[in-house]
């Protein structure tokens, strides 16, 4: 799986003009299942990401957790991180079909929770309309191939 995670001080997630998922202080993660991928890399990619410590503390070092901070995620499906972008035309035949996905996608979102963080939502599949205020900005970019 793939994950691009964004420390937010605010993001939420329309579809059709209406709020589907909306936090304060947290993660903005967008996550991609690829082909191959099992709940073993879900559960693998949720525990990395809610122990990362990229929150500041008092020392103004990033050395706290979404869960040290009481942070929540917000999660958005996102089959573009699959792209590959060899040609001019990004394909995205490495990514994992649509039921597979879906699936994965739940799967992590509820691995998140279990791991104690609130967790809301976009819409997998849908055209959605993502706004964030990105803190500091910090943006990582994780990948359970590369471990």
């Amino acid at each position: 799986m793939r994950a691009l995670i964004q420390r937010v001080s605010s993001a939420r997630v329309t579809v059709d003009g209406g709020v589907t998922g909306e936090i304060g202080n947290g993660l903005l993660i967008f996550v991609c299942a690829m082909k191959g991928d099992s709940e073993r890399e879900s559960e693998w990619l949720a525990r990395k990401i809610t122990n990362l410590r990229i929150f500041r503390d008092d020392a103004d070092r990033m050395n706290r957790s979404v869960v040290d901070v009481g942070g929540s995620a917000l999660i958005v499906s996102q089959f573009t991180l699959a792209a590959e972008t060899k040609g001019n035309r990004p394909g995205f035949s490495t990514a994992a079909p649509p039921e597979e996905g879906k699936r994965l996608y739940e799967n992590f979102s509820a691995n998140v929770t279990a791991l104690g963080v609130t967790v809301a939502n976009g819409v997998f599949g849908a055209d959605m309309r993502v706004e964030l205020a990105n803190d500091g900005p910090v943006t990582i970019w994780l990948d359970t191939a590369a471990g």
